[in-house]
């Protein structure tokens, strides 16, 4: 069930993402089904998670490289997954009312459902790699949503902001983790968990707990990385109660908290932790005060309350660690719920400025007191659920022992930040909807649908249900994550309402009237209003920013000139350094083993070497260089019929002819004839390179043909039939036993396409001004080719049925199709070709590499490791037993890839303008 609760979000993303802009009522239903699926899943595996066992599920992927799709669900996955999908489920519901007719409702909830399921894999992942690539994913999808609204530039600014920042916390996460597998032997959290004391003794621990504290404090925006969190605040507002209050920001706290038993125990670990934890607190609640925008002002309260999070963990006392998942689902709550009333605010007046709001209680009187309800938790307000998690954290900040600097230290900055939340918490509710206005609003408010406000009002009545009744609502839900993280080490502790008059009880309501005389104070003593904020932090990162553009800037200057000669001068020189690295090694042997060759080999050998200095003697002579160039390679595929391996020949032979044809229409856009080399000096350089790069190879080539031939080889051939289900072994070995390297061949090659659509999509002619053919129609050869396109697509159809046996397979076949086609074009014209084979190829790129990947996937699906291919005889009327191989869809997916890249490339090259002024050279 862990399986399908992961993968459904991304199946329903995928199909939300399909629906056209105008189907928003269903896009918003089919978006709604992932977190209630996901809900009623959780809830099926919920009675495993309370007694303890959990639930886990494992897909082998490389296992010998420690790699698997692990996952496990315990308390703390299931606390976080609750938060994912529960309040997922309200914000799509929010967000199906909130966005405007002119915003996207399907690519909008597209791209929500994305983070939905990284987050949920991100939680429930029980590998170190497989959480930090969903960890990435979170970073990207949310750099989605954040620039989800692309034509303002705040929101593009801040969606870059956040991905680098988060990013840059990612790889430092992905060091970290490898070194926590190095240190244990392991990547499955189950034994790094339990490996806390092999890891705080190993010598890397420091390096590893700094590299997975940059992530943590990237991610949950930390000082001083906590300036991207208000520039993210450009995003629509559902965005911002999604993953600005429970999720995004809380990955960094989960995974310090998932973490916990392997990196918890050290100085280094309290101090940082602690340290940082405690600065932010201060920090965020501080400039929280000062902020005029009721999304910005929930943004800094949201940093002080991570760093609140952030500080309890650092604390690593067990009852600390239960202070801090509680706060977690406390401020999961009321700030969602705060960040909804904002946009709701925004939605009906059109401003989000306090400075011309106020008076909104006596026109949206019910989103008033929810949103009223709701700050008064914020500010740890008794009978809320806020007051509860804010007692708890006083409490440990006294029983800090052995640092007794940290102890006082700690004790006032929770103090002075108590203080604070509560004059942010009154400026949040005074500003808003006491006072007078609003003034120049857009709009005349009122309340908005009644749907709009459900998920604001089940949040508020969340608050006040855990704050009135904590033990019979959240005390079950927090033992089950306390038990996640501490195991069998859960302290015991009461969520009673009342504990008497303490020293925390006298904390709060010193801070409770502290924050009320300083927010009154502040508005007396000085122009609140009159204040503008700039990030100091925002100003450091434009000036790298702006840093890196300058230095990339003078590299590129220097390296791109323009010159493809030197472009091609450097590739040839990093290729020669590269290359030496095996002649100074000891494994490249020249055994000097070899055998005779036949007197047709020597012929086919000199034809390639005549053909090959022919065409550097003609290279300027362009045309005739690149028809003396095609000698070279039909001497190659000659050679490779001569050694028995006439898949490789022939898909030697028709790239050649289609890198030829490609070629052939490059040059008309390039002089008859390049330009002279400009010194002796230069030729002789160049001339001495081509000599060491082609000595190199051919050096290179000869160490392995003379190699004994006891190789990996050997069990190729002899597994080819019985486990590859085909006697082609080339063809076994491109879909089957390295489907990997196909799979990322064929990607290259379709990128190689977009990338040429891309570029030359915008040189294309006006249809009016395009060759429409030869100048004088050539009849018959024109009758020919035309007859010869359906003849050519039942050959390629052939080659590619009979690959798995016969020489053939996706890639020829899809060859085999571009070559008449090629043939059309030349002969018939772009716009004749263009109106009868109007496909959309990068479309059929997409399918292709869709295809492959499926391919693999299905594998997962059944049990096995990803891209095992099963064999099998199906019977057929008529026809008998044919062999049917779970390889030939991936080989359809490199079908459709290299026909749809070719003709992309062809069509694009086919139509391009021609220089307007010289020619390059």
């Amino acid at each position: 069930m862990l399986g399908l609760m992961l993968a459904t979000p991304f199946v329903l993303a995928l199909l939300v993402g399909l629906l056209p802009d105008h189907q928003r009522r269903a896009a918003a239903w089919l978006a709604g089904l992932a977190p209630v699926a996901g809900l009623v899943l959780l809830a099926l595996m919920t009675p495993d998670v309370m007694s303890g066992e959990g639930v886990r599920s494992l897909v082998p992927w490389i296992p010998a490289m420690g790699l698997d799709l692990s996952l496990r669900l315990d308390g703390l996955a299931w606390m976080f997954a609750g938060l994912v999908l529960g309040i997922g489920a309200l914000i799509v519901l929010y967000a199906s009312y909130y966005l405007s007719e002119d915003d996207s409702m399907p690519r909008f909830l597209a791209f929500l459902l994305l983070f939905m399921g990284a987050m949920l894999g991100m939680v429930i992942a029980g590998n170190l790699i497989l959480l930090a690539v969903f960890w990435e994913l979170t970073s990207i999808s949310s750099f989605l949503l954040i620039g989800f609204w692309s034509h303002r530039q705040d929101a593009r600014d801040g969606a870059r902001m956040a991905l680098a920042i988060t990013g840059a916390g990612g790889l430092a996460l992905l060091g970290g983790v490898i070194l926590l597998g190095r240190i244990t032997g392991s990547y499955e959290l189950d034994v790094v968990l339990a490996s806390g004391p092999q890891i705080l003794a190993s010598p890397l621990y420091p390096y590893a707990l700094v590299l997975v504290l940059l992530a943590v404090f990237t991610k949950s925006a930390q000082f001083p990385f906590q300036f991207w969190l208000p520039h993210a605040m450009a995003a629509p507002t559902p965005v911002s109660a999604y993953l600005h209050s429970a999720t995004m920001v809380k990955a960094g706290v989960f995974l310090l908290a998932r973490l916990h038993p392997a990196l918890a125990g050290s100085d280094l670990f309290f101090y940082l932790v602690s340290g940082v934890g405690a600065i932010t607190l201060l920090v965020g609640s501080w400039h929280a005060i000062f902020q005029h925008d009721l999304k910005g002002l929930l943004a800094y309260s949201t940093i002080s309350h991570l760093g609140l999070i952030t500080l309890l963990f650092g604390l690593s006392t067990p009852m600390a660690v239960v202070a801090g998942l509680f706060h977690i689902l406390n401020h999961a709550t009321f700030k969602a719920s705060l960040f909804m009333a904002a946009g709701i605010i925004d939605h009906e007046t059109g401003t989000r400025d306090m400075r011309r709001l106020g008076g909104m209680l006596r026109v949206l009187p019910y989103t008033a007191i929810l949103a009223i309800i709701a700050s008064l938790a914020m500010a740890g307000v008794p009978l809320l659920n806020g007051f509860l998690s804010k007692e708890m954290f006083f409490t440990e900040a006294l029983e800090i022992r052995g640092h007794m600097f940290m102890r006082w230290g700690i004790a006032g900055a929770a103090v002075l930040a108590g203080a604070f939340g509560v004059a942010y918490s009154l400026r949040f509710v005074h500003d808003t909807f006491f006072g007078e206005g609003p003034v120049r609003i857009e709009r005349e408010p009122h309340e908005p649908p009644r749907f709009m406000r459900i998920p604001v009002e089940i949040l508020v009545i969340l608050c006040l249900a855990v704050g009135v009744a904590p033990a019979l609502t959240i005390a079950p839900v927090l033992h089950a994550a306390a038990q996640g993280v501490l195991g069998e080490n859960v302290p015991n502790y009461s969520l009673a309402i009342w504990h008497g008059f303490n020293t925390p009880l006298m904390m709060s309501l010193f801070g409770l009237a502290a924050g009320i005389a300083l927010y009154f104070g502040i508005r007396k003593l000085i122009d609140l209003y009159g204040i503008s904020y700039d990030s100091r932090g925002r100003r450091l990162y434009e000036w790298k920013v702006a840093e890196a553009v300058r230095l990339a800037g003078k590299l590129t200057a220097r390296l791109e000139n323009g010159s493809l000669q030197r472009y091609l001068l450097l590739v040839v020189l990093s290729a020669l350094a590269l290359g030496i690295v095996p002649f100074l090694s000891s494994d490249l042997v020249f055994s000097g083993r070899s055998q005779p060759m036949p007197p047709l080999a020597w012929l086919v050998w000199g034809i390639g070497m005549v053909a090959t200095v022919a065409t550097v003697v003609l290279h300027r002579r362009r045309l005739l260089a690149l028809v003396v160039m095609g000698a070279v390679g039909l001497a190659v595929s000659l050679a490779f019929v001569l050694l028995s391996a006439p898949d490789l020949a022939l898909t030697q032979l028709l790239v050649e002819m289609v890198t030829i044809a490609l070629m052939l229409l490059s040059l008309n856009y390039l002089p008859a004839e390049s330009a002279p080399e400009p010194s002796k000096l230069r030729r002789w350089r160049d001339a001495a390179i081509a000599l060491a790069a082609g000595g190199g190879v051919a050096a290179l080539a000869y160490a392995i043909i003379t190699r004994p031939l006891d190789t990996v080889a050997s069990q190729i051939l002899a597994l080819s039939l019985p486990e590859g289900g085909g006697s082609n072994v080339v063809n076994v070995i491109l879909v089957d036993f390295r489907g990997f390297d196909t799979l990322g061949e064929i990607a290259v090659f379709g990128i190689a396409g977009l990338v040429v659509h891309a570029l030359l999509r915008r040189a294309r002619m006006l249809p009016e001004r395009r060759v429409e053919g030869p100048p004088d129609p050539l009849v018959i050869p024109n009758t020919v080719a035309r007859l010869l396109l359906p003849l050519a697509l039942a050959v390629s159809l052939y080659l590619f049925l009979r690959g798995h046996n016969l020489p053939g397979g996706g890639f020829i076949a899809g060859l085999v199709l571009a070559v008449p086609v090629l043939l059309q074009y030349v002969l018939s014209g772009n716009e004749y070709m263009e109106q009868r084979l109007g496909f959309d190829y990068p479309r059929v790129i997409g399918l292709g590499l869709l295809l492959a990947l499926l391919t693999g996937v299905g594998s997962w699906v059944l049990g096995y490791p990803y891209m095992t291919s099963h064999t099998d005889y199906v019977a057929v009327p008529l026809l008998g037993k044919l062999p049917m191989a779970s390889a030939m869809v991936f080989d359809i997916g490199v079908y459709l890839v290299v026909a749809a890249g070719s003709l992309l490339m062809l069509g694009m090259m086919a139509a391009v303008r021609p220089p307007l002024h010289g020619g390059a050279r």
